[in-house]
This record gives structure tokens, C-alpha cells and sequence, in this order.
């Protein structure tokens, strides 16, 4: 039977704007230089993830045909494909992300890419579970790059960005725990307050949090992205107009950060990943850590720290890896990178 032809969905004006409408770069692999057009001026795609420091995380792994390795957070699967290619056939890859949604389709990348199950294992779990993604198993190379995918950010159906509206959700696994809405209902001001300073640094978090909860006293509800960035504008309307604006988005940015990072239990996730991790590799083994935020660098420095003072680190890096000029313009969402590195005694 002959299959029916279905056009594709209209936009109006020159240019698609919404998520939906972005046919070409949400189907990169048929329009392979309208993406590249894309990434050229600078921007990222709809619908992908342009992964960073690529070439750097390579030479703190040093990879070689017939090791086993670990990639501790799947998403688009780009630095997961790169570390592939350096087996040559050889040796394993396990990979771990907790969204059911991106996964497969990340699996079904690699697996027409040629890398199928034998030499990719990918298990739906959180990194903080490491220990139990391949028991007895330890690895010669760990990658975990602990920023939110693009992909995630932009399809507003996710609600982890305030630029589209969207149902205010913010989980990384859609089908457990609560929603950031929910999460909302359930802090009074002062825990509000201090969760966006802990987990953001939110120079405005006292204002932020006691317009929420104003929000709340007069009956009123926060379920969407655009009315929390709404009631952050409100908060901010003290501040002089010519500083508003740019005040507003930081703490929009800020505000979402945190309540990400407190919805999927972050920082918790990251403790048990950086504990557990000495255990699972092999003498001599190596690891990349990429972070997005002061938080998260800080864990990740003291941990590495702590471990090499006691000996179980041999090697540590001394100061942070950034990313070049020339990546951060090609790849705006790489400004805020840091990667640091062990290497097992």
C-alpha cells in the first residue's frame, strides 16, 4: 500500500520560529548544510546538542583501541560517537542518562552510525549509580559532562527555558518525581530564598522568593515557564530601566539553574558520582568532569583535591580547562564551561 504524502506544517513568515516548525535542523541528518549554515554563524541548532571541548577532553582520556570506558551522561551522544571512534572496533562503552525521551534517540544516532550494541551499552539510570552499570566492571576512561543538553533546552514542552513558554517542569526524566510548579508549592519564602542562592548564587533571591510566595497567598498558581519569568520581572521592578532588563534575564537564567538543579536532586547526584567514582576505575584510569556553574566546579575541585592528598588520585589537574575564544563563538553555550581531570593511583 502506497503511503500517504503529508507536506510539511506551514510557518507563517520568511522564517519558522517555533520549536515545531524548525523542520530542517530538527532533521539534521537530511539537511546536513542548512545545520552546518546554522552552527557557522554561530548559533545551535533546534533540536541538537554541539558538544564541547571535544578535542581537550580526548587528550586528558588518552583512548585506546580495546579499553573500556564509561560516559557517564548520554545525551546527544557527540562526545559518546568521538570516544567511539577512538576504539577502532575495539574494547566497550557504557553510557547513562536518566531521559527517556532523548536516549533513544540518541541510541538509535549511534547504533545507524555503526555503533551497535556490541561495542555500546547504553543504560537508562542516573550517574550517581555508577557502581551498578557494569558490576565488577572497572574502567580505563569516565567522561561526565554535567550540563543540560540542547535539546532539552529547546523544546519548550520541557519547560528549562523561559525564552518559549511552556509547562514549568525542569525534569530531566519526565515520568518520575514532581514538577518545578509542584516544587514551588511546596517551599515557604525562606527555602525558596535560600535554595536560589545555594544553587545559583541569586543576588535577588529575598525578592524573588517573597513575590512567589505573594503569588500563592492571593490564590493565584506559577505552572508555566513564561508566568514564573513573569512574577521574577515583577520582583525586579525596583531596579532602575536601564538595568532591568539584562537584571531580569540573569535572574530568569539563575532562577531556572536552580530550581533544575533542586528538582532532579543535582547536587545530591553529583555527591554519590564523585564518592563512588574511585571505585570504579582502574589503576591508571582517567576522568573528565565538565561543569556549567560555580556549584558544581566547586564539588568537583574539593573532591579531586580531597582524593589526591590521600593518595587515591595520582594526578589531578592543577588549574580549570576552558574552552577557546574560537569554540565559545562557534558554540555560545560552551562560555561557562570548566573541565577538570583526575587520574587513579
Amino acid at each position: 500500500m502506497e503511503q500517504e504524502h503529508k507536506r510539511r506544517v506551514r510557518y507563517k513568515g520568511t522564517h519558522p520560529r517555533s520549536f515545531q516548525e524548525k523542520y530542517k535542523e530538527l532533521n539534521p541528518e537530511k539537511y546536513q548544510a542548512d545545520v552546518a549554515r546554522i552552527i557557522q554563524s554561530g548559533k545551535t541548532p533546534a533540536g541538537m546538542h554541539i558538544s564541547i571541548m571535544v578535542e581537550e577532553i580526548l587528550e586528558v582520556l588518552q583512548i585506546q583501541p580495546g579499553q573500556t570506558g564509561l560516559d557517564a551522561t548520554l545525551g546527544y551522544g557527540g562526545h559518546t560517537r568521538r570516544m567511539l571512534e577512538q576504539l577502532r572496533g575495539q574494547g566497550h562503552i557504557y553510557a547513562t542518562d536518566v531521559d527517556p525521551i532523548e536516549s533513544e534517540k540518541t541510541r538509535r544516532r549511534l547504533e545507524e552510525a555503526g555503533f551497535g550494541p556490541e561495542i555500546l551499552t547504553i543504560r537508562r539510570m542516573n550517574f550517581a549509580r555508577l557502581d551498578e552499570v557494569a558490576p565488577g566492571e572497572k574502567f580505563d576512561f569516565i567522561l561526565a559532562d554535567l550540563g543540560v543538553s540542547s535539546m532539552q533546552i529547546d523544546d519548550p514542552s520541557r519547560g528549562f527555558t523561559f525564552k518559549a513558554d511552556g509547562p514549568l517542569d525542569l525534569r530531566l526524566d519526565p515520568t518520575c518525581g514532581v514538577t518545578a510548579a509542584q516544587r514551588l508549592r511546596e517551599l515557604d519564602e525562606e527555602e525558596l530564598a535560600a535554595m536560589l542562592v545555594e544553587n545559583a548564587d541569586e543576588p535577588y533571591a529575598a525578592p524573588i522568593a517573597k513575590t512567589v510566595m505573594g503569588v500563592f497567598r492571593r490564590g493565584g498558581a506559577i505552572e508555566t515557564t513564561r508566568a514564573l519569568s513573569s512574577v521574577i520581572e515583577e520582583a525586579l521592578s525596583f531596579l532602575p530601566p536601564r538595568e532591568r532588563k539584562e537584571a531580569v534575564k540573569k535572574s530568569c537564567q539563575r532562577t531556572f539553574q536552580a530550581l533544575r538543579i533542586d528538582v532532579n536532586s543535582e547536587f545530591e547526584a553529583l555527591y554519590s558520582f564523585l564518592e563512588k567514582l574511585p571505585g570504579v576505575l582502574k589503576s591508571g584510569g582517567r576522568v573528565a568532569v565538565l561543569t556549567f556553574h560555580s556549584g558544581e566546579d566547586r564539588l568537583v575541585k574539593q573532591a579531586f583535591r580531597q582524593y589526591y592528598r590521600e593518595g587515591i588520585y595520582r594526578d589531578i589537574c592543577q588549574d580549570v580547562v576552558r574552552p577557546s575564544a574560537e569554540e565559545c563563538f562557534r558554540n555560545p553555550r560552551a562560555k561557562s564551561t570548566k573541565l577538570r581531570w583526575a587520574i587513579r593511583a
